[in-house]
């Protein structure tokens, strides 16, 4: 799947260096241009335009729809505006972009578990906007390409302009454009909300202040940068887009992971869970024969009593197998998400992370699998200690 996104990447990025087609004037244009622009400058803009409003989708299809509003001066043109430039989306989204803004500034006094709920919240925000804007709004933006370079579109717009009037690619260009586009929209957005994630289950109000600088830093500088200068603000945007491809896997499973969690803790899946006599459904907690951490499957016993983890990568592919060793496995019992753990002498190492609903059904976990018993891990295994240390905890007789 990766080298299908990246073969789509590569054409879209050539698409942009070779044809002079342009991009949305009406969404990065200030002005109409007096003379026609060289070939490749609008879609570098393009580039940087889905880079920025991949990395906060609700922000950026509601400033870009703003602008387009105030630019349009007749009541015919604000009629042919898209969904996104109404004042009836961009100004409440605007409003929740605001209120999101307040607490991260002034919610920072606000103790961690109070201002949890609020960054869960976010978090489904900004994963339901990214989702629609990759549907919605990125092929809207490719319609808006065709209409520019139609016959009687902006001056300079088609290839006309250059001597090429027998020949036209617009069929062609629009086939590519859309998938790519999007392609390359959805693997930013990934990345940013894997920050999104990261920042829901830091536990540290430092360390969610630095996620979310890290982050308005990126969309300013992609945005700076293409203000400043197209190219330069193309060639960081082609970065920001390298680097996301790159961790793609990891941020999908992270968005995975946290999405699971999200649902399960906040609706009170476990009151309404019962374990599954043979399979149950849970994350890989580490690495194991190149498979990545948080990669999401089910776990049962095959015909000779071993553990076997079936999954599917990105959850569509070919489903694979993991063969776990043999070995002490018990369930941990957490505070927030119960584990399966491999116990070797007096360490034990965290082998599953089970989603919340499975928090109160260990025992019932360990029977099922025949684990060799159950521990408190986590915040419950500390506060364990810090009773025993205190003799808060029985001696056996």
């Amino acid at each position: 799947m990766k080298k299908l996104v990246a073969t789509l990447v590569v054409l879209f990025v050539l698409a942009g260096l070779f044809n002079p087609l342009a991009a949305p004037a009406a969404l990065i244009a200030a002005a109409p241009a007096k003379s026609p622009p060289p070939p490749g400058v609008e879609i570098a803009q393009t580039l940087s335009t889905i880079t920025g409003v991949a990395i906060s989708p609700l922000l950026g299809v509601s400033a870009v729809g703003c602008y387009q509003y105030c630019r349009a001066k007749t009541d015919v043109e604000k009629a042919r505006l898209p969904w996104f430039a109404n004042p009836l989306f961009w100004v409440p989204a605007f409003l929740l972009v605001a209120a999101c803004f307040l607490k991260d500034t002034v919610g920072v006094t606000l103790p961690t578990v109070a201002k949890k709920p609020f960054d869960a919240l976010e978090t489904c925000e900004h994963k339901i906007s990214g989702l629609v804007a990759t549907g919605a709004f990125v092929p809207i933006m490719v319609n808006i390409i065709h209409v520019a370079n139609s016959p009687g579109g902006p001056p300079g717009a088609s290839l006309s302009s250059l001597g090429f009037a027998a020949m036209d690619f617009h069929w062609l260009y629009d086939v590519l454009v859309t998938p790519v586009a999007m392609a390359a929209f959805f693997i930013v957005f990934l990345a940013s909300n894997a920050i999104n994630i990261l920042i829901l289950l830091s536990p540290f109000t430092t360390v969610d202040s630095a996620l979310k600088a890290f982050r308005t830093a990126i969309l300013a500088s992609v945005a700076g940068s293409a203000f400043v200068n197209p190219w330069i603000g193309a060639a960081w945007a082609l970065i920001v887009l390298l680097i996301s491809y790159l961790i793609a896997g990891w941020s999908f499973r992270l968005s995975h992971f946290g999405l699971v969690f999200i649902w399960e803790f906040f609706t009170g899946a476990r009151h309404r869970f019962k374990p599954d006599a043979s399979a149950n459904k849970m994350f890989l907690g580490r690495k194991a024969e190149k498979v990545p951490t948080r990669t999401f499957g089910r776990l049962l016993r095959n015909e000779t009593g071993g553990l076997v983890f079936h999954y599917r990568p990105w959850l569509v592919l070919p489903p694979r197998t993991l063969v776990l060793p043999a070995g002490n496995y018990e369930t941990g019992r957490g505070v927030f998400y119960s584990e399966v753990l491999r116990v070797e002498g007096d360490s034990a190492k965290t082998v599953f992370l089970l989603p919340p609903k499975y928090r109160g059904h260990e025992e019932e976990m360990a029977r099922i699998y025949n684990f060799a018993g159950t521990r408190d891990v986590g915040i419950r295994a500390a506060w364990a200690w810090f009773k025993s240390l205190f003799g808060g905890a029985r001696a056996a007789a």
